[in-house]
């Protein structure tokens, strides 16, 4: 998180008559307890998130299996695409190279997936591909990094003289910084050669992996602390067809034979067309389950149900054709939790995972509605509970906050009996700010809510500071009703600045830069505080839900014996508030130092960018505590976390 020590509206108030004060009063008994889980990040290949984007891969169409075989790739010389004893029977298609020793030559340059490959100066790359020698005589490659202005930077040769598929790795280092870098493979001798799966990879991946994620997008990820992470989708989930959905069996073994995928993102909208945008599956479901247990989280996958985008074509699963999708979702929990005899846990085994994954939750269904979803999420929730008891299942009440098929689904879903219900938003800010009480009221006794997808889209679709206010006061409900809302992530979670078909989203980036938004430092602020224990905070008796543009909750750590006050003043003036803590014990007491961190903006349009990244960042102050009280002037325009330890009297 970065922090700035400043303190220009947020300082202890003195001597403020009190007749201008709000006293908001906290209990300091602590109520329901707060899912360690609580908030967490949704992620979906959209925007490049994925290839070109989390995945580090830095070549496009690898393995010459995009609908037109050699997108992506400049051929020149004599080249051909073939499929006759291909080297991975998932993905077909190779590239044959013919060098008959004329001055043309033969060979391959590859683009890189959003205008290049980012390359920098005295870092390694690890080149993997696979080749064999049609010809009699070895067959010399030499390999370039290519600048974007067309000049070679760093070279090496190898030699493929097999006449059988083998595999040739080597380790490059960049000779010059290139965010728009190339590859170049040119055939040198004379002779037919055959390639396959050429892979560029930075040996400096998170955790060092080969087929590894990007650093620093991990990094970002890491440093939310999320309690949970949703994956693969979204829509993506569903696919534009049934034969277009994501299937997790084919995300998972050896990565050169995962088959490729359509995205079906490349031309949903029209406006922002990218019909060069597929899925490797490279970053898969084991992929995916390290991800989680790397930065902390508790992952949560999610699965078709036997139904097509019902936006687009709609397609059912007949009833009694069901059986491999329902199945696919027990394999699926073999796979992660399974012991190493079993079929699916021995395969995470052989991948190098022979622990199990501790899979716990599993979602059915992205945004579906009607009868027809009903139908089919009931044979998943009749074989889970058969087969996998302890899974928590995730339903869903469709692609709307509010309306016809939300009503419908809730009480089928309570029928079910499906532990959670994913509710997806993406409204205006004013729809955050009136709906702050939104869950004040929900069953306490029925399945509890997974806000699955939410996000305030601004008219400007931008992540600006407006934004990020409207969420931090909607949030104070959420948690004030964590015993109901057990679950919430924001989406989408990842942007490429050049090759993005929606927005807002948490993080954005170019080949070579992160850019953390004010919506991302608001969802750490909530993760990084959400405590353990919830806390009633009232004024004069009720809750704190935007009353005169002010909203509050407040929780308990009991791990850190601290309070954590979250307070969103939403007004285009400063307010005067003490808080007041009822229920101390003889015994316990406030430390006398508050400490505040803060977001704050006179121009609610404010963004972050990438020439100035810290425009809207958490900043740092601090109050005095005087007794049971702690008196603030909240600044106009600003969202609070006030936390105050407990420490014992003598």
């Amino acid at each position: 998180m970065q922090l700035k020590r400043l303190s220009l509206w947020l300082l202890a108030a003195v001597a403020i008559p009190l007749s201008a004060q709000r006293t908001l009063t906290v209990s300091v008994k602590p109520g329901a307890e707060i899912n360690p889980d609580m908030y967490g990040v949704f992620f979906e290949d959209i925007n490049f998130g994925a290839d070109g984007g989390l995945y580090a891969e830095l070549v496009k169409n690898r393995s010459f299996e995009f609908d037109y075989p050699l997108m992506g790739w400049t051929p020149f010389g004599e080249v051909s695409v073939e499929t006759e004893a291909p080297a991975f029977e998932k993905n077909p298609h190779y590239v044959r190279l013919t060098e008959k020793g004329t001055y043309k030559r033969a060979g391959l340059q590859n683009e890189g997936f959003v205008d290049g490959m980012n390359l920098v100066r005295g870092k390694e790359y690890r080149l993997v591909f696979y080749a064999r020698r049609q010809s009699e005589r070895p067959v010399r490659v030499k390999v370039e990094f290519i600048t974007a202005a067309n000049n070679p930077m760093t070279s090496a040769k190898v030699e493929v003289d097999s006449p059988e598929w083998q595999k040739y790795t080597l380790v490059m280092k960049a000779g010059k910084s290139d965010a728009h870098a190339r590859l170049r493979l040119t055939v040198e001798t004379k002779g037919v050669l055959d390639i396959d799966h050429v892979s560029l990879f930075p040996v400096d991946t998170w955790n060092g992996r080969e087929n590894g994620l990007r650093k620093d997008l991990v990094q970002a990820l890491y440093d939310l602390k999320p309690g949970v992470f949703r994956f693969p989708g979204g829509c993506i989930v569903e696919g534009s067809t049934l034969d277009t959905r994501y299937q997790w069996k084919n995300s998972v073994g050896p990565v050169e034979n995962r088959p490729y995928n359509d995205n079906r993102w490349n031309y949903t909208f029209r406006h922002r067309l990218y019909p060069d945008y597929y899925q490797s599956y490279g970053l898969g479901f084991y992929e995916y389950f390290l991800l989680c247990e790397d930065i902390g989280a508790e992952p949560l996958p999610v699965l078709n149900c036997g139904i097509g985008c019902q936006y687009q074509s709609g397609e059912l699963v007949p009833l009694d054709e069901m059986d491999p999708y329902v199945q696919d979702a027990i394999d699926l929990v073999e796979f992660a939790n399974g012991d190493t005899t079993t079929t699916w846990g021995s395969l995470r085994a052989r991948m190098g995972h022979p622990e199990p994954f501790g899979l716990k939750y599993l979602g059915i269904g992205n945004e579906q509605w009607g009868e027809e979803f009903v139908q089919r999420e009931a044979l998943f929730v009749e074989a889970l509970r058969k087969h996998c008891p302890d899974i928590r299942i995730v339903g869903s009440s469709g692609p709307s906050a509010d309306g016809e098929q939300f009503e419908y689904l809730w009480p089928e879903m309570k029928r079910l009996k499906v532990d959670f219900v994913d509710e997806h938003y993406y409204k205006p800010p004013e729809w955050f700010y009136a709906n702050a009480g939104r869950y004040d009221d929900y069953d306490r006794k029925g399945p509890k809510v997974y806000a699955g997808e939410y996000a305030s889209h601004h008219k400007s679709k931008e992540n600006n500071f407006e934004a990020a206010l409207s969420e931090a006061a909607f949030l104070t409900g959420v948690e004030r009703n964590a015993d109901v809302v057990r679950l919430a992530t924001y989406a989408p979670l990842l942007a490429h600045v050049d090759a993005w078909q929606w927005r807002p989203d948490m993080i954005w980036f170019d080949n070579s830069r992160v850019l953390l938004t004010p919506n991302y430092y608001v969802q750490q602020l909530y993760s990084l505080h959400k405590g353990t224990h919830t806390l009633r905070l009232t004024e004069n008796g009720a809750a704190v839900k935007g009353q005169e543009s002010l909203y509050a909750s407040a929780v308990y750590d009991a791990d850190s014996a601290r309070i954590i006050v979250k307070v969103a003043n939403t007004a285009s003036h400063p307010q005067e508030v003490v808080l007041r803590f009822d229920g101390l014990k003889r015994r316990q007491a406030l430390q006398p130092q508050a400490e505040i961190l803060y977001m704050q903006s006179d121009d609610k349009n404010a963004v972050n960018t990438f020439k100035n990244p810290s425009a809207i960042v958490p900043q740092r102050a601090g109050a005095a505590v005087e007794g049971d009280r702690c008196p603030l002037t909240l600044a106009p325009q600003s969202f609070q976390v006030i936390i105050i330890p407990f420490v014992s009297k003598p």
